[in-house]
């Protein structure tokens, strides 16, 4: 189990104050990590930042909209400040709104889509990985989607960014290597607050695998995997998590 020690780490996970986010925190400060905790509503990060200092850790609450670049760039600014380093970024925060038809589909909406899940974790992963190559090392974990794999018309947009991700996980473990592994969690559906749209559709849940939607804390054994040095000899994958998304 010491492989997945955390001890003396710094992690910095947006989107960290809820859902699949949120877990991730707990996790690593569980596992003995300090955590920088993003979101766009700062009270919301406060809150489990509070949570993680009672597991005896420091944390440091930001708001941020990973979106914006200039976001990204005082995020990062505002963790290495704190804790003069960061160990593990992991790029979860997104967004997948849907557009009534494909020709209502709005530029603004496509690009929001795509600052979110795209743009916002490329600027981040730049940022933070080019210091961590030059402290030594560092893990990057990059959250991505089935739907990257299995693209449907109303999500066009989110798929095509989703599939930018995976591409990105792979370029970076290329550019950081071999100080800086990159590899990338791609969740199927998890019950999270968000997955209100689908999460009554017993078709969909009874088409997976495992014949059930994911609960949030069920992204924990991957994160902590991919996080630790329990996956010291893997770099640029993807990871479905999914429950047999086929």
């Amino acid at each position: 189990m010491s492989q997945f020690d955390l001890n003396n780490k710094i992690a910095l996970v947006t989107g960290g104050s809820r859902g699949l986010g949120r877990e991730m925190v707990l996790a690593f400060a569980k596992a003995g990590a300090d955590v920088v905790i993003a979101s766009r509503k700062l009270e919301a990060c406060e809150e489990v930042a509070r949570e993680v200092e009672k597991l005896g850790r420091r944390a440091l609450a930001v708001s941020a909209h990973v979106g914006q670049w200039e976001d990204n760039d005082r995020l990062a600014a505002r963790a290495y400040e704190q804790f003069g380093r960061v160990d593990i970024l992991v790029n979860n925060a997104g967004m997948s709104p849907l557009a009534p038809s494909l020709a209502e589909t709005t530029e603004a909406l496509f690009d929001k889509v795509l600052d979110v899940n795209f743009k916002g974790p490329f600027r981040l992963s730049v940022n933070v990985g080019e210091r961590m190559v030059k402290a030594g090392g560092g893990v990057i974990i990059n959250f991505s989607s089935t739907a990257s794999f299995k693209p449907e018309p109303h999500t066009i947009p989110y798929s095509g960014a989703k599939a930018a991700i995976n591409a990105m996980t792979v370029a970076l473990a290329k550019a950081f290597a071999p100080k800086v592994r990159v590899n990338c969690i791609a969740p199927g559906p998890f019950l999270t607050d968000v997955s209100t749209v689908w999460r009554e559709n017993k078709t969909y849940e009874q088409s997976l695998g495992l014949k059930r939607f994911g609960q949030p804390n069920e992204i924990v054994g991957t994160a902590l995997y991919l996080a630790s040095d329990a996956s010291s000899y893997t770099t640029g994958q993807v990871i479905r998590v999914d429950g047999g998304t086929w």
